[in-house]
């Protein structure tokens, strides 16, 4: 049980570091998208491929290894469970979504962006809905 505990905990700590780039990600895209001085613009250029490569990538791949470690470790306990298989399409929703940033962060780099202001602001909250479903599936197990 002491081991499956650690791999529950370094799954919750790269839970908490990957989300913080999926909330502060999606808001760099709002600021860059209003700015219109090429400083400004080459500041987040740089701002936005750090947060992604030193954060965000290294916090999604240590969720992802813990993650499936934890299901395996339980994998009898969870497997017929419909919140854990809604936690799953959630969390691959989540891959989709952070390499969807990855898409948008190249296209600024090239300065071909072609979404408003107002899509990034939407598109600010989807981890916040997603995060929000998974602690209660988590926490609450409806199903």
């Amino acid at each position: 049980m002491t081991g499956y505990l650690w791999i529950k905990a370094l799954h919750i700590i790269g839970v908490v570091c990957w989300f913080a780039g999926l909330f502060y990600m999606p808001r760099l895209f709002v600021y860059h998208s209003t700015t219109t001085d090429q400083i400004g613009k080459d500041r987040f250029k740089v701002m936005e491929r750090k947060l992604y490569r030193v954060i965000m990538d290294p916090s999604m791949a240590i969720t992802l290894i813990f993650g499936v470690w934890a299901l395996i470790e339980r994998w009898s306990a969870f497997s017929t469970q419909i919140w854990v298989w809604l936690k799953i399409v959630l969390v691959v929703g989540l891959i989709g979504y952070h390499h969807y940033c990855g898409k948008i962060i190249k296209a600024f780099a090239a300065d071909t962006s072609r979404h408003s202001e107002r899509f990034y602001r939407v598109f600010n909250e989807i981890p916040a809905v997603v995060l929000i479903l998974i602690v209660i599936l988590v926490v609450v197990k409806p199903f």
